[in-house]
């Protein structure tokens, strides 16, 4: 293994002439102040993958890694030193060191990888000698995992948390509430999973499909659940971000609580959590009682979720029931707004009120722009960089993820055999050359850009398999435009990083990771349509390069 077969890439890697330090049964660790974190992962992880003890020792011993915390050096950043007798890791904080630990396993190679060792007892594990130093670009380094649409148990969360931190990436945005289900408990309101956290049958395929899988769906997650999956991702440096999604996408909690609802034009008590895709027309009514509410919904949920930052959706809210509502018409009046717009903005402003109240702030998709944008509001910007470019020239915080580069659920390639294809074709080399950050901005605006993230929605993404072929290999491409600061787009050495690849790819294979073979999907990873359908039948493809809007 050497330095030119990371990813991401670290900004500088040097190679010494000095011999491989080699890590055996007898190597030891020295944890220093604030690296336990780190120490702790060592000997959970990957002293099982290498079957080795990895013994406390003596600071700076021989046979030994060091870890420190360096406040010469910015909270993320790391130096990893590997000498003949050996390694230190110093990082900025707890996270730097614990970076430099990610980049220290991909030197030890594949089995580094596993949860077991597989080789004899007594095996040696060299390391390269150099000096890797390293630091991240965005602060904000995201995936985002819808499991509303198909929920993903709590060992899958977990397992991708991993990912994540194999990948240095720090955010994992939780998509926890949409039309089709809720999937986190809220003690005060029973039903949101006792009764909107399954649906009855599921679309198969892109919703204009004419298949269903005629079985119920559901799950949620217990409030213990959520805060062992919120410690462990802490113990890997990644902040959890929930999405409470609000006032658009709420079909499963009024199916739940129908008072929720616009009841003077819908029958809410008639809904059940919606069985198919796209975006439902019943929205939460703009009244006092729904207010209450979710404010009670989002005390509870920042008694679980300590991340600074919580996302109320704001998407994709059809202003139908509103417009043909008495109460919500009465409501825009006594408010003074602009219309249908300002009901959206109003609700918007109204949480980030109550959240900055309690310390917090609040993050929205791009929609959260119409109306008008309250006050401390961040901005996801998902229908391209132009919601972001607006955010930023007006002061306020923005993350890059734009469906037409990052939305993993759309297709890798334009063959016959992808699985339920979906948008426009992105490949790895596509993600790659992503850039977070539009040259329009000034140097100014472009510091309002906190980072960036990929998302996977998963509509057609059944299972965890699904979900990972989806997302990697193009998660990998995606954490280095995230990590590094690449030359621009159309200069980028996508040859180098598709070299690189070969040597992760082992690494994915090590993960028990189901991503997308260079060469098209295995057999396995084929949804073929059934007889007189095509496969583009069951999806939604795009032809075409997307707008870059």
């Amino acid at each position: 293994m050497t330095f030119g077969q990371l990813i991401p890439a670290p900004a500088r890697a040097e190679a010494t002439q000095s011999s491989s330090f080699v890590i055996d049964a007898s190597t030891t660790v020295w944890a220093g102040p604030g690296t336990g974190s780190t120490e702790r992962w060592l000997r959970a992880a990957l002293g099982p993958a290498l079957g080795l003890p990895l013994r406390d020792g003596a600071e700076g011993a021989a046979n030994s890694l060091s870890l420190y915390v360096d406040d010469s050096l910015e909270p993320e950043a790391y130096r990893l030193t590997v000498d003949s007798d050996r390694v230190e890791i110093r990082g900025g904080a707890g996270a730097g060191v614990f970076w430099g630990a990610q980049t220290l396993r991909q030197l030890l190679g594949p089995d580094a990888f596993r949860r077991a060792s597989v080789r004899p007892p007594g095996t040696e594990y060299p390391v390269p000698a150099g000096v890797v130093e390293d630091a991240p670009r965005f602060g904000w380094r995201g995936m985002m995992l819808d499991v509303s649409r198909h929920f993903m148990p709590k060992d899958g969360v977990l397992r991708y948390l991993d990912l994540l931190a194999a990948h240095k990436l720090n955010v994992f945005h939780f998509h926890l509430t949409d039309d089709q289900g809720w999937r986190v408990e809220i003690k005060r309101h029973p039903k949101l999973t006792e009764a909107g956290s399954w649906r009855a049958r599921s679309k198969w395929g892109h919703r204009a499909s004419p298949l269903w899988e005629e079985r119920p769906h559901g799950g949620h997650y217990t409030q213990d659940d959520i805060r062992e999956i919120v410690a462990y991702a802490d113990s890997l440096h990644i902040a959890v971000v929930p999405e409470i999604d609000i006032p658009g996408h709420s079909q499963a909690a009024i199916s739940a609580y129908p008072h929720l609802g616009n009841t003077d034009v819908v029958d809410t008590e008639a809904l059940a959590v919606w069985d198919t895709w796209g975006v439902s027309k019943n929205v939460l009514a703009p009244t006092e009682d729904v207010l209450r509410f979710y404010e009670g919904v989002f005390e509870e949920i920042l008694d679980l979720f300590p991340s600074t930052f919580i996302h109320v959706g704001g998407d994709e809210c059809p202003r139908d029931q509103w417009k043909a509502s008495a109460t919500a018409q009465a409501r825009i009046k006594e408010l003074g707004v602009d219309g249908e717009d300002g009901l959206q903005s109003w609700f918007i402003r109204h949480f980030d009120a109550w959240l900055t109240a309690r310390g917090r702030r609040l993050i929205g998709w791009d929609e959260i722009l119409e109306g008008g944008l309250a006050e401390g509001a961040t901005v996801s910007s998902w229908r391209g960089y132009r919601g972001g470019i607006a955010a930023a020239k007006s002061g306020h915080d923005v993350i890059m993820c734009p469906e037409q580069h990052v939305y993993l659920d759309h297709r890798q390639d334009g063959g016959p055999d992808e699985p339920m294809p979906i948008g426009f074709i992105r490949t790895l080399e596509d993600v790659y050359r992503f850039e977070p950050v539009p040259a329009e901005l000034t140097e100014e605006e472009a510091a309002r850009v906190l980072g960036t993230q990929a998302n996977v929605w998963t509509e057609v993404m059944e299972n965890q398999a699904r979900v990972d072929y989806q997302v990697f290999p193009r998660l990998a491409a995606f954490s280095e435009v995230a990590w590094r600061e690449l030359p621009a787009p159309a200069d980028r050495d996508f040859a180098d990083f598709e070299r690189r690849m070969t040597e992760h790819y082992a690494r994915l294979d090590a993960l028990g990771v189901d991503y997308r073979p260079p060469g098209g999907p295995l057999p396995h990873q084929q949804r073929p349509a059934p007889e007189g359908l095509k496969n583009s039948d069951l999806g939604r493809p795009i032809d075409g390069p997307p707008p870059n809007v």
